[in-house]
């Protein structure tokens, strides 16, 4: 059978702020074979969506195809004319980004949107577009399927933005979809429903793919093999089956170790165990507020919780359960509407601007997104002096010599410390973005979804820190993930929230047997190192309609 792709000694140059050029794709070759879908692996900065957009023939700004070629059913899309290439875009080979969001225009139907390729390339009139999208949206099982395109983005839910996103690529029959890394936002029961209709309408349509993922747990439900990239280079390939059960590769089976859930390990003794932090009836929300003092819109409702000393919480749920504004209203920034927070035996003011300096010193809270949480003009050693100052007052060698302490308390070198947070790797500025947070000397420090946007053995370097860091400084944690296995690695207890309400507590020794609907959702929809877990889980049919937001 001939190749659809042939990838041949592919190498992809970029150019520094100083003009020195440096190889970051090292002559990789690859072969797509029709209707295969064929997966890339590997940490952040591997290459993975460098060596996927050159089968688009585009390189990122700074960068350049340098060498190789990048052939798809014969056409070379390095030695292409530009104009030639601009044809092929969206007809041969279309592209699913991780932001359905932002490859949406907010100001424009969905339907609109999802056809205009059809129009570009003038591929077929209007009226027949949107019968073939509205066919599209009922194979990827999109709801009311006549009728959803008529909404605009903001209308519909991430999951299904996801999907429409894969309608408008597949819509001119593409030969090759590339996707990047299209589920890495999603919730874990959105994720399922979205992974099944990629499988379904890709393997229907007998199109070939490219799938771009940090997650092995994802690739092993959907591609035939699988590419394992480190620094610009293959590192292995094989099929699905052989790398997740016998990968030669030492890089390879360190990605599948750190996949592997992760011991909780020993439990931090601590004398005379009190509660550290008690969360009482806890009402918070956005909107216009009734004459009760409560918002028009309930995020968090009526919550309660605590958390002892030197032990961890975990908050877990789907996107918009509430995890998020609890963890803002705990912190002050969100004031709650009612309810009360008890600190240390007192309680705290529901603003952030009326708590005292010890009690904001005491209670940290560590974003998910390090990029905007750091501000990206100020240098990593200007960014945890501040606190320092701030909180105990400290400034010249005094604070210069703490700074040096708390980069090594994070595993980070000295010499970090003049660099700006653009010159760092994702899992080193959240590593200065936790550093800030250690500045303070708090007891509580909540985690907001911080792995989220890590590769998996980034993710586990950072949890792997948590632990240490608990064990030296007898910290406690509340840690929001919609990532099981992360909290279980890590918490002691575990709150299941739906709709803005806790709908369970258990402890990681329970979480095989949740008694609730929703938490027992929850849970079966974490995808394993299986290749045939997808087609073989058959969730509640029942319980996805109550309960999927899909």
């Amino acid at each position: 059978m001939q190749n659809l792709v042939e990838i041949r000694d592919l190498k992809v140059e970029a150019t520094t702020d100083s003009g020195r050029r440096v190889e970051i794709i090292k002559g990789v070759n690859l072969d797509i074979a029709p209707g295969e879908i064929v997966a890339l692996i590997g940490e952040s900065g591997s290459g993975k969506t460098t060596i996927a957009l050159t089968l688009l023939g585009y390189a990122r700004a700074g960068c350049r195809i340098s060498g190789g070629n990048v052939r798809i059913a014969g056409k070379d899309m390095v030695t292409l004319s530009e104009r030639d290439r601009a044809a092929i875009r969206g007809t041969e080979v279309a592209y699913v980004p991780q932001s359905a969001a932002a490859a949406f225009n907010p100001a424009k139907r969905i339907i609109d949107q999802v056809i205009e390729v059809t129009r570009i390339h003038r591929l077929m009139p209007a009226h027949e577009a949107r019968q073939k999208a509205i066919g599209l949206f009922r194979a990827l099982s999109l709801p009311n399927p006549e009728t959803i395109g008529s909404r605009y983005p903001h209308q519909v839910s991430g999951g299904q933005l996801q999907r429409l996103s894969a309608a408008m690529a597949l819509i001119s029959d593409p030969k090759l979809v590339i996707f990047d890394e299209p589920t890495t936002a999603l919730d874990v029961t959105t994720q399922i429903e979205v992974l099944r209709a990629f499988k379904s309408v890709m393997k229907k349509g007998g199109i070939s793919g490219i799938y771009v993922s940090h997650d092995l747990a994802v690739v092993a439900q959907i591609a035939d093999r699988i590419v394992v990239l480190r620094n610009g280079e293959v590192q292995e390939i094989g099929t699905t089956a052989d790398i997740l059960t016998r990968a030669q590769h030492p890089y390879t089976r360190a990605l599948l170790a750190a996949f592997e859930p992760q011991p909780r390990g020993g439990e931090i003794l601590v004398k005379d165990r009190k509660v550290l932090l008690e969360v009482k009836d806890l009402v918070a929300g956005y909107g216009a507020k009734h004459r009760d003092g409560l918002p028009l819109i309930r995020a968090v409702d009526e919550v309660s919780l605590s958390v002892e000393k030197g032990r961890n919480l975990g908050i877990i749920g789907e996107s918009g359960c509430g995890k998020s504004t609890l963890a803002r209203a705990i912190a002050g920034i969100l004031p709650a509407s009612s309810g009360t927070i008890i600190f240390e035996n007192r309680e705290l003011p529901s603003a952030v601007r009326q708590r005292s300096r010890d009690q904001l010193r005491e209670m940290q809270i560590v974003f998910q997104y390090a990029d905007t949480a750091l501000n990206p003009e100020k240098s990593i050693e200007e960014i945890l002096g501040r606190p320092l100052t701030f909180y105990h007052g400290m400034r010249g060698k005094q604070r210069e010599a703490r700074v040096g302490q708390l980069l090594d308390m994070v595993h980070l070198p000295n010499s970090l410390r003049h660099r700006r947070p653009q010159e760092l790797s994702g899992g080193q500025k959240q590593r200065v973005n936790f550093a800030r947070a250690l500045a303070a000397e708090p007891k509580l420090i909540i985690c907001d979804e911080i792995t989220s946007a890590l590769d998996t053995v980034v993710a586990a370097a950072i949890i792997d820190l948590l632990k240490e860091l608990q064990r030296e400084l007898l910290l406690s944690y509340i840690f929001i993930s919609h990532d099981l296995s992360v909290v279980e690695a890590v918490c002691d207890e575990i709150v299941v929230m739906y709709g803005g309400r806790k709908v369970e507590e258990i402890t990681p020794a329970h979480l095989q047997a949740p008694q609730h609907p929703y938490s027992k959702l929850l849970f079966s929809s974490v995808p394993k190192l299986d290749p045939g877990w997808l087609d073989a889980l058959e969730l509640d049919p029942e319980l996805v309609r109550s309960y999927s937001k899909s």
